[in-house]
């Protein structure tokens, strides 16, 4: 019998991460300093947002992503909530589009214009009521528009809709952890405090599957796009950290175990299902380890780690169609670090000499079209994501108009001055600037009324004397 190598080969064991030179990063942003165990940063191919600290309610800054450098201490939040903000998540078909959920048990949609924000925002576009208790995580559906999904500290899923009917789910016993959809949008995947992970029917509530499995404590979970796989992170009973794998149609016993390492840090898992690669990010690391995933043993293909000293809060991470596809970059990373008040972009790039479009690592990937209608899900209707190539579709306008219903601008004007539009200054340096543009104002005033009355007095000579001639 030969011999044969364990070695197996693969386009993606080359891969390294680039970290963005400094003035490609975001600095000073107060980062919130909040423990709960999220990301704090969405981000699409127009804006990065990022939570801040905040007295007196919860907010957050949405900057575009090309607004480099450092970000100024007075620059316009967006602070309705009246506690804090605890989970912000882009709608994925409406870039300008924006969901965050809140200790005061409310979840906002607001709605920033194209050219970023001017002023505090304060007015949502739409409000949501119907959990009990602070809510702690948000998911929009991922092939219909206008649905949300959250989960509170009161046991309970909420289904909303942008009509604003509400629906709940109450199928779990303690605080729900994670949320995940496979690529349909047909089942949802939850992990719980109560250490069990189960598959959901979303329309109906309904438990498919439920795993409690003693030797792995789920606490993030994610689907493995269309391979009918899940994936989870936790601890063992050692209090390692490790990942697993599941068949989503069988969770009675999973079908590998893998320990990571001895660290305290919740991982994060991320997913790229156009790649098969898997990111593991720890809470507190330096490093981002990533995997290949198949369908055939060893299942967990180890490929390489990005390492750097500063230890990330959470990690943002860009769609595809926003992507630096010229530079066969793959996977874009927004991490945050909360001591220097820094975003650091880190890309993953697979090396290619040659300039042109590599389509064997840009296969068709989920666009910006919706693919169903929130009634058409509703009547039990499943469609996969409409795809789009990044070789010259992804600048392609969206033609899609986000409708919600029509609220009563509230009015804010005090002796003709309207205090929405003309934000009064908040440091004395700021109180200064103003006064000298408002003097030079005047200046320009004067002399444009000075320069009205010589034009008014050459008309009226040049009257009288067509007159006189007369």
């Amino acid at each position: 019998m030969s011999w044969r190598p364990t070695y197996r080969s693969s386009k993606f064991r080359n891969v390294y991460g680039k970290v963005a030179n400094r003035e490609h990063c975001f600095e000073g942003i107060p980062i919130t300093k909040n423990v709960h165990d999220n990301h704090f940063c969405a981000v699409n191919a127009k804006f990065l947002a990022i939570v801040t600290e905040s007295a007196g309610g919860g907010s957050f800054v949405v900057i575009p992503v090309t607004q480099f450098g450092r970000i100024d201490p007075h620059y316009p939040k967006v602070c309705g909530h009246q506690g804090k903000v605890l989970d912000i998540k882009w709608n994925p078909f409406h870039d300008n589009i924006i969901a965050s959920c809140s200790e005061d048990s409310s979840v906002r949609i607001w709605e920033v214009p194209d050219s970023g924000l001017r002023r505090n925002l304060t007015e949502s576009v739409l409000e949501l009521y119907g959990h009990s208790r602070r809510v702690g995580l948000i998911e929009w559906h991922p092939t219909t528009s206008g649905i949300l999904f959250s989960a509170g500290y009161d046991y309970k899923v909420m289904k909303s809709f942008v009509t604003e009917s509400v629906k709940m789910i109450d199928c779990h016993t303690d605080v729900i952890l994670c949320m995940s959809f496979n690529t349909e949008g047909s089942l949802l995947a939850t992990s719980c405090k109560d250490k069990k992970l189960r598959v959901i029917e979303p329309r109906s509530g309904k438990v498919l599957q439920e795993a409690n499995f003693k030797n792995h404590k789920v606490n993030r979970v994610v689907f493995l796009g269309n391979m009918k796989r899940l994936l989870t992170t936790g601890v063992s009973r050692w209090n390692t950290r490790q990942i697993a794998l599941w068949d989503q149609e069988d969770l009675s016993m999973p079908i590998i175990e893998e320990e990571i390492d001895g660290l305290s840090g919740l991982l994060f898992p991320f997913y790229d299902a156009d790649t098969h690669m898997l990111y593991l990010a720890g809470k507190g690391d330096g490093n981002i380890r990533y995997y290949e995933i198949t369908l055939e043993k060893p299942y967990l293909q180890y490929l390489m780690e990005f390492r750097s000293p500063a230890p990330q809060k959470g990690l943002g991470v860009m769609p595809k169609h926003g992507l630096d596809v010229g530079a066969c970059e793959v996977f874009r990373f927004y991490k945050l670090v909360t001591l220097k008040g820094l975003i650091e972009p880190i890309s993953m790039i697979v090396p290619r000499r040659s300039e042109t479009y590599q389509e064997d690592i840009y296969p068709m990937t989920p666009g910006t079209e919706p693919a169903l209608s929130a009634d058409e899900w509703l009547s039990g209707i499943n469609r996969g994501p409409v795809l789009m190539s990044l070789k010259e579709g992804y600048n392609r306008p969206n033609k899609l108009v986000f409708k919600a219903p029509v609220k009563e601008k509230k009015g804010g004007v005090v002796n003709g001055i309207d205090l929405l539009e003309n934000v009064p200054p908040r440091t004395e340096n700021e109180l200064l600037r103003m006064f000298f543009r408002q003097q030079e104002e005047l200046r320009r005033l004067k002399d444009e009324l000075t320069q009205k009355d010589i034009k008014i007095r050459q008309l009226e000579l040049e009257l009288n004397n067509i007159r006189n001639m007369q």
